[in-house]
């Protein structure tokens, strides 16, 4: 397939007048279904990955089918950056070369988290496993994840940039805050950040107004996973209780996108 990507970098979308809103696909069903929406860059979910493979998140478990995955998602006409946990590693080196392997296959970018097993760890590890990656692979965007207020440990704007300052330091190009939702936190910490700010989409918040609060990406999370499936206990619930079934896409447009896809043909 021709992966000529007509639109601006991965890196230039964090600075555009409207944040990037991102979507995580956790297989290539969904994958085509948003590009086919026009979504000019996709990212993985680690915890759809590893619930469609029956296991829980976290605990390094989504590594073969996240790589799997990525190397399917880099075929199509969009940017693609993959969440790789904590790099399934706590050697730096270790990581480094899972993401040198990854942007070999075309990926633009990757979370990595500063958090193992439910925890934080020392930022200083995190530190060097972003110069690790940085080195070897220096066109990856890393976003770095700052989990204080996800795991509520520390979970300060002080202790937040304290850890956010340190992965840009070394070389980090954004930063992630999973449960950033109050809005004078989130001002405070996109103001003292000189990278690009992510969090995940708000409850009730739109996208606009993050980037008024000076947030310049918006990650969809887990929550097409999560919507997916009620929505699929939604619809067989109807069918058993006598409701009429929701309209969904038909078969055959599904069926026509994957099929684009192993010709390699889809286009954004």
């Amino acid at each position: 397939m021709d992966r000529d990507i007509n639109t601006a970098t991965f890196a230039e979308l964090h600075h555009a007048a409207a944040p990037l809103l991102l979507p995580n696909a956790w297989d290539m069903g969904s994958a085509v279904a948003f590009v086919a929406a026009g979504f000019p860059a996709i990212g993985t979910t680690s915890f759809g990955i590893a619930a469609s493979a029956g296991m829980p998140d976290g605990g390094r478990s989504s590594k073969a089918a996240t790589v799997a995955l990525v190397e399917q998602l880099c075929r199509l006409p969009v940017h693609v950056t993959a969440d790789i946990e904590d790099g399934y590693s706590d050697d730096p080196a270790e990581v480094a070369e899972l993401v040198a392997r990854l942007a070999a296959m075309g990926v633009a970018g990757v979370n990595l988290e500063d958090s193992t097993a439910g925890h934080l760890i020392d930022p200083a590890v995190s530190a060097r496993k972003i110069a690790a990656v940085k080195q070897r692979s220096p066109a990856v965007f890393i976003n770095a994840r700052v989990d204080n207020i996800w795991f509520g440990e520390e979970p300060t704007v002080d202790a937040v940039l304290l850890r956010a300052r340190t992965y840009a330091e070394a070389g980090a190009d954004g930063i992630f805050v999973p449960g950033l939702v109050v809005p004078e936190d989130m001002q405070t910490i996109t103001a003292g950040i000189a990278l690009p700010v992510n969090v995940l989409a708000h409850p009730t918040l739109t996208v606009a107004e993050l980037g008024e609060l000076g947030v310049r990406r918006v990650s969809s999370g887990s929550l097409p996973y999560r919507a997916a499936i009620d929505a699929a206990v939604d619809v067989v619930s109807a069918l058993r209780d006598g409701r009429p079934a929701p309209a969904a896409t038909p078969y055959w447009e599904l069926q026509s996108r994957l099929e684009s896809f192993s010709r390699g043909t889809v286009s954004g």
